[in-house]
This record gives structure tokens, C-alpha cells and sequence, in this order.
């Protein structure tokens, strides 16, 4: 009996789980701020307070990913750095493909929703993000 309660708790763990759809997808776009980090120790990294955030825009399963500096009175200071990216699908997994001069790199999709998005690196760390709400002080 124990092992069919197991079973039980199994299937509803991966009944659970947040699948993203590709027509979730254009929740990317906007303002967001790391909200945690999670470690493959079990370890945690809270953030509370974020001089920058990041700024994604995707279009066609394209888009770029900059860092922006909220101002107080609701615009943003920034640079034409920006980081390039895919998003492709395998196995009904969305991953991020990024590629800079120096660099490349993949992060999977864990969950999206509008408000919030987590991805896993290629080392096991979990990026956890909420949607950025501004502070307009004017």
C-alpha cells in the first residue's frame, strides 16, 4: 500500500509542473528583476534590492536581452550592450540559445507565466525572475 501512495504523489508532482507553451513565449518581453537564485546544493540566494534589471524583447523565436538602470522618475538609463539570443524547442523544452563575441551559452525555460519566469543553467542553477514593477517618485 505504501509503495502505491509513492506512486500516487509521483504522478501528481509531474501533473504539477508548469509546462511552457510556446504561445507563452511573448511573456518574455518587458522589465524584469532577479528575484532569487537557486543553487544544486539546495542553497539560495535572495535578492531584495536590484540597481539594474534586464530588459527582454523577443519576436519569432528571436531577441535580445540588455541590462537597464530604473530611474525614479520611470524611464531607464542604458547601453547598446546587448545579448543575443533563439529560443528552440526539443522534446517540448524551450531553451535559450545566447551567443556573444566572447561567449555562448543555454538556458532552459522552467516555468513562465506573465509574472514571473524561472530558467536553469547548463551548471544546475535556477535564475528565478519577477516582473519589474516601477517606482515613479514625480
Amino acid at each position: 500500500m505504501r509503495y502505491v501512495c509513492y506512486f500516487i504523489a509521483l504522478i501528481g508532482l509531474i501533473g504539477c509542473q508548469n509546462k511552457v507553451n510556446q504561445l507563452d513565449l511573448p511573456y518574455l518581453n518587458g522589465y524584469w528583476e532577479i528575484e532569487k537564485v537557486s543553487f544544486p546544493d539546495g542553497t539560495e540566494k535572495e535578492y531584495t534590492v536590484n540597481t539594474s534589471i534586464d530588459y527582454i524583447e523577443i519576436n519569432d523565436l528571436k531577441g535580445y536581452r540588455k541590462k537597464v538602470q530604473p530611474k525614479f522618475n520611470g524611464t531607464y538609463d542604458t547601453s547598446n550592450d546587448a545579448e543575443m539570443f533563439t529560443i528552440y524547442e526539443k522534446d517540448g523544452v524551450f531553451t535559450i540559445n545566447y551567443a556573444t563575441d566572447l561567449s555562448e551559452w543555454h538556458e532552459k525555460i522552467v516555468n513562465l507565466s506573465e509574472d514571473n519566469f524561472t530558467v536553469l543553467s547548463e551548471e544546475n542553477i535556477k535564475y528565478h525572475y519577477k516582473r519589474f514593477e516601477p517606482i515613479n517618485i514625480e
